[in-house]
């Protein structure tokens, strides 16, 4: 006789979750468990190197950083809360990236799913060092990182008009033993009235990033300006030359209280080899976790917002 057991699939041992879908359609939870799995020593607290999940694999390789580690936590602060802005995608007003699919990856220039499509520009990997400031500056192994950023015409995947139907540049990691994440992106243009930057949520286990009201710490990391300067003289940023000499990280809506003083990483590369940042990231569990929601985070007074292309008004 014939049973459900005998029909329904399996990837590494464990039973397909949508059985009648391919393995890369399981959902968010099936490719989360396929992670931890693959880490068992995470699992049991001590932390494991990451490693790829055949269900969401990368489009394009590896995202390891000629940047080396991340500065150190010497004199660390813990990172400013700061809003999610309008365009999240992790369903806290509308699109939800954190329940499809393929968000758990390293490589975040091109869409997942019904969607191929990669984002253009200059090539930049990301390293962030996660520090749990209520264990003494342990490092962070185990925790979720939400990454997301515009692209170089300043728009957002699932929101802009022109790109509403992609989910590029939106990525998910677990912090390694060492509490590092790593992506390889493209560097995100300027757009009006903000000064560049990049948006990250940090959830206390990769279970949590399945609903926004989990994240522990929302910020924002600055963009050195030298870089800045360097890549919008390259062909296709030339909107964002304009946007930059309007703005400045003491006039920034967010950064303008310190100047981005924590939210500054360290830079290495070019615009022919592309950029590797580096930033470590003090989270403490023992606050309140203050920013998420549009407007979240901004100083007092208010700020510039900004308007990215196709996109509507920004306060982040």
């Amino acid at each position: 006789m014939t049973t459900e057991r005998d029909v329904t699939p399996t990837y590494e041992g464990r039973a397909y979750a949508r059985p009648e879908e391919e393995l890369v359609d399981q959902g968010l939870r099936f490719d989360i468990g396929t992670l931890l799995s693959r880490r068992g020593v995470l699992v049991a607290g001590a932390g494991a190197a990451a490693l790829g999940l055949a269900a969401c694999s990368d489009s394009g390789g590896s995202a390891d950083s000629d940047s080396g580690t991340a500065a150190s936590a010497e004199d660390l602060a813990e990172i400013p809360e700061e809003t999610a802005g309008p365009y999240p995608g992790d369903g806290s007003n509308g699109p939800d990236v954190l329940e499809q699919s393929g968000v758990v990856r390293s490589d975040i220039r091109a869409s997942f799913g019904d969607s191929t499509t990669a984002a253009e520009g200059v090539g930049l990997d990301i390293e962030l060092t996660l520090y749990d400031m209520a264990n003494d500056n342990a490092r962070y192994a185990g925790a979720a990182v939400y990454l997301w950023h515009c692209n170089r015409d300043g728009e957002y995947s699932m929101y802009s008009e022109a790109i509403a139907n992609e989910n590029y540049l939106r990525g998910v990691q677990v912090a390694d033993a060492d509490g590092t994440v790593r992506f390889t992106s493209v560097f995100p243009g300027c757009y009006d009235g903000r000064w560049p930057h990049l948006h990250f949520e940090v959830y206390p286990d990769a279970d949590s990033i399945t609903d926004s009201a989990n994240a522990i710490a929302t910020s924002q990391i600055a963009l050195p300006q030298d870089a800045c300067d360097a890549v919008y003289a390259e062909e296709g940023y030339e909107q964002s030359v304009e946007n930059l000499a309007n703005v400045s990280l003491e006039t920034d809506g967010i950064f303008s209280d310190d100047g981005g003083a924590s939210q500054l990483p360290s830079v290495s590369g070019d615009v022919t080899a592309g950029y590797a940042i580096a930033l470590p990231v003090g989270v403490d569990t023992g606050t309140e976790a203050g920013g998420g929601a549009a407007g979240g985070g901004m100083p007092e007074g208010g700020g510039p917002g900004g308007t990215p292309p196709g996109g509507g008004e920004s306060t982040g």
